[in-house]
């Protein structure tokens, strides 16, 4: 938000350079209206906008198979800090919106004022407008179809007035004036708004002064001079008599009409709208970027390692050695970790930050803990989330092909402030999100059709998938014809009805991947998996290894 509110002043910054430097001196005043509307509602819009012929993209190939282990261990777990209220606010939100409130009844105020005025003063209805005289004073302004004048005002040019403010009123100036008002309210903070409603303030009195015709202009001027006083504060409304507009508008009365070909220097907004969009969308693209070089250190690991889900004997975590499902407890011996060492910061506490940051490491060939990478929306997440993770234990390596590896492993920690589904480990709460629990984690698997009377149902599934796929796999001819073989990863979930959904899968040629997307798609409706006395959804991954002999 903050990056946000930043590039918004600057573009109107620049914006307004352009306007004060080209074209304020100008004689194009509808158009100068219009510049300014416009380039203010073009500030607030182009932070958003992102146009893709500006970013560079990274090779499919190579992004992909990153996310790929990015996401490749679905083991959720959720942690978080009680609070007395489920809605958190921090001092900078409360700052904002106190600025808001104070800038909404200040406003209000002005609307009261202008109500009492009307309340005391005299009311004529004409065709084109209403009049309201004002006992005891020298004012002349205009609010929407209203003029307000003070009875000493009647005493001198009255139609010279009457005319300048029914110019007001036929352009609808009050219209612009008020959308800036209420930009006011939104960004009281921006000194940049108030600049913005001056200057369409001054362009409004060069309009109506403009359509003075030229045999009453000497008595205009003297009017003006003759009026060297502050009318009231209502920054909303078109003041005749305003001391400090009264030069300037003399100034621009005297001063002959700008030459057509001048009308040019609005060009200059098109580079520099330009130059705004190739910043918005490079920005984004830099931002991704820094990713990416994170990935290609990442990618570099992930070459020399084996995924934990493809690894022939997991590494071992401590007090694991006699477990009969090493990856099982592996898992649930990692959740208690970040159970027990879970601290939230108290900075993003206190400004609100919450979210999930996916964490990948890998467990060397002596079983270290290293090459940690994080992805979050904030670093404090992420700095939180590493520290967990650097303190896991020295481990036994994994083993693959007889010989120990490189082990990469990937967990998602959900940062959540507020309630939520919470145990008690020691002072800390922990929470596990129960709408996906992966298979290695979840009490009752699913239960694969044949395996109901099976004792030991995680088992019996392993058994049945390799099965499965022995059963249906069909080794594709073109892909026999070309020499391709390799390894397909697969992941899929066993939805909370016991159905198939959301099939992913990463191997060496598209021929090998929808082979093993057609034997996952023939997998029966199975008993879905259970955790805490609810069906929940469960990811479950398996290498499928394609090999020519």
């Amino acid at each position: 938000m903050i990056q946000y509110v930043l590039e918004c002043v600057a573009f109107q910054l620049l914006f307004l350079m352009i306007y004060d430097f080209f074209l304020k001196k100008e004689t194009f005043f509808q158009w100068n209206r219009a510049y300014l509307i416009v380039t203010y509602a073009l500030s607030l819009l182009l932070p958003w906008v992102k146009i893709e012929a500006f970013s560079t993209e990274l090779p499919v190939t190579f992004q992909g198979y990153s996310d790929f282990l990015w996401s490749l261990e679905q083991s959720p777990v959720t942690v978080g800090t009680t609070m007395d209220s489920d809605l958190h606010v921090s001092w900078q939100q409360v700052f904002f919106l106190t600025g808001i409130v104070i800038a909404t009844f200040w406003f209000l105020i002005k609307l009261w004022r202008l109500y009492q005025l009307r309340r005391k003063g005299e009311v004529t209805y004409f065709k084109h407008f209403t009049q309201i005289v004002l006992p005891h004073s020298n004012e002349a302004f205009s609010f929407f179809r209203s003029i307000f004048l003070g009875d000493e005002v009647l005493k001198k040019e009255y139609n010279v007035i009457v005319s300048h403010e029914l110019v007001h009123i036929r352009q609808r100036h009050s219209l612009d004036l008020l959308f800036f008002e209420l930009m006011r309210i939104v960004g009281w903070f921006n000194p940049l708004v108030y600049i913005y409603q001056q200057r369409i303030t001054e362009l409004h009195e060069f309009i109506a002064d403009a359509h003075v015709p030229k045999t009453e202009r000497k008595a205009h001027y003297n009017l003006l001079l003759s009026q060297v006083f502050e009318s009231g504060n209502i920054s909303f409304v078109n003041h005749f008599f305003k001391n400090s507009l009264i030069k300037k508008r003399i100034v621009m009365l005297q001063k002959s009409k700008s030459k057509k070909v001048w009308q040019l220097k609005y060009l200059l907004l098109v580079p520099l709208v330009l130059g705004m969009l190739f910043y918005t969308s490079c920005e984004q693209n830099e931002k991704e970027g820094l990713k990416s070089e994170e990935e290609a250190t990442a990618l570099k690991t992930e070459m020399d390692a084996v995924s934990f889900a493809e690894i022939d004997e997991v590494p071992v975590f401590p007090n694991c050695e006699d477990a009969d499902d090493k990856k099982a407890c592996f898992s649930t011996m990692l959740h208690q970790h970040i159970s027990k060492n879970f601290r939230y910061p108290e900075d993003a506490q206190e400004l609100g930050l919450q979210g999930r940051v996916h964490i990948m490491f890998t467990i060397d060939e002596n079983g270290s803990v290293g090459d940690i990478k994080k992805r979050g929306p904030h670093f404090l997440l992420e700095d939180e989330a590493e520290r967990i993770i650097g303190k896991l234990p020295q481990m036994q390596p994994g083993i693959n092909d007889g010989t120990p590896v490189k082990t990469v492993y990937s967990i998602p920690i959900s940062f959540r402030l507020g309630d939520g589904i919470a145990s008690k480990v020691g002072n800390k709460n922990y929470w596990v999100d129960k709408e996906e629990v992966p298979f290695s984690y979840v009490e009752n698997v699913p239960v694969f059709p044949g395996c109901e009377d099976n004792s030991n149902a995680r088992a019996c599934f392993n058994m049945m998938m390799q099965r499965h796929i022995s059963k249906n796999f069909n080794y594709p001819k073109e892909a026999m014809e070309k020499g391709i073989q390799g390894r397909v990863s697969v992941m899929f979930t066993i939805s909370a009805d016991g159905s198939i959904i959301n099939i992913r899968k990463r191997g060496p040629h598209e021929l090998l991947e929808n082979e093993v997307e057609r034997i996952i798609k023939k997998l029966p409706k199975m008993t879905p998996g259970n955790y805490d006395g609810k069906n929940v959804d469960v990811p479950y991954s398996i290498p499928v290894t394609f090999k020519l002999t």
